[in-house]
């Protein structure tokens, strides 16, 4: 089991509003697997870290312990317009 990475799984995709479900939809993998993952049951394979990584937006040192440091929460800009990009980023100015 690699130290800590259960509660950072659990954590995480609560940060990002996901049930076990949703995250086994998007790996395509089984909801107990994700589970198992979040209990320490199981330890996810490299290739299933480089999913998480990507699905969290976190580097895999951060989930395999080697980065302390919890990644911020990224907004994903995708499909946006510069313009629209802007105006997000004055939102969040003004929320500061």
């Amino acid at each position: 089991m690699i130290k800590d990475l259960p509660d950072k799984l659990k954590s995480l995709r609560q940060q990002y509003g996901l049930s076990q479900k949703q995250v086994a939809e998007i790996l395509k993998i089984s909801p107990s697997v994700v589970s198992a993952y979040e209990t320490g049951e199981r330890t996810p394979s490299t290739e299933v870290i480089l999913s998480l990584s990507w699905l969290f937006q976190c580097s895999t040192d951060y989930l395999l312990g080697r980065q302390a440091e919890q990644p911020k929460p990224v907004l994903n800009t995708d499909g946006l317009t510069d313009e629209q990009i802007k105006a997000l980023q004055a939102l969040i100015d003004t929320m500061k």
